[in-house]
C-alpha cells in the first residue's frame, strides 16, 4: 500500500525528455536527473539502456533502483520535482548501501541546485566523425 506522500511514477516520453534537460548529477552506477514539474508531485523514472546487459542484468538494476527511490524519495526527494534514474555500467553490481550513499549525496546536491558540467550536444548528423570513405590508402 503506497502513502499518499509517495512518489508517482513518470510513463510518458515527453516527461522523460523534460528530465534530460534539467539538472545532472553523476555516480559512478547512475545518472540522477531532476527537473521542476510544475508542482504536480514528487515523481520517478527509470531508464536502463541495452548497452548495459542482457534483459535480466536490465530488469535486477530497475529492481534495485526502484528500491532505492522507494528508500529515499519520501523524506530526500526534491517536492515538485521529476527524479529519473538513468543505469549506468557501473551499476551492475555496486553494493547496495554505496549506491543509497551515492543517491542521497545526489540528492543533497540537486537540492542545491549544484549539477555536474553540462555536456556537448550530440551531433544530429548521421555520418561519422572517423569516416574513411573515399580516401585512397
Amino acid at each position: 500500500m503506497t502513502s499518499p506522500s509517495a512518489p508517482t511514477t513518470i510513463t510518458k516520453r515527453a516527461d522523460f525528455l523534460a528530465a534530460n534537460r534539467g539538472l545532472r548529477n553523476a555516480r559512478p552506477g547512475f545518472v540522477l536527473l531532476t527537473r521542476p514539474n510544475d508542482g504536480v508531485a514528487k515523481r520517478f523514472g527509470i531508464t536502463v539502456t541495452k548497452k548495459i546487459g542482457n534483459a535480466v542484468i536490465r530488469n535486477r538494476m530497475k529492481r534495485r533502483f526502484r528500491e532505492l527511490l522507494r528508500d529515499a524519495l519520501p523524506t530526500e526527494g526534491l517536492a515538485g520535482h521529476d527524479h529519473v534514474l538513468i543505469g549506468r555500467e557501473g551499476g551492475r553490481e555496486r553494493d547496495f548501501a554505496t549506491m543509497r550513499a551515492e543517491l542521497s549525496r545526489a540528492l543533497e546536491r540537486a537540492r542545491r541546485g549544484e549539477g555536474d558540467r553540462k555536456r556537448a550536444p550530440r551531433r544530429k548528423s548521421g555520418k561519422s566523425r572517423n569516416s574513411t570513405a573515399g580516401s585512397a590508402t
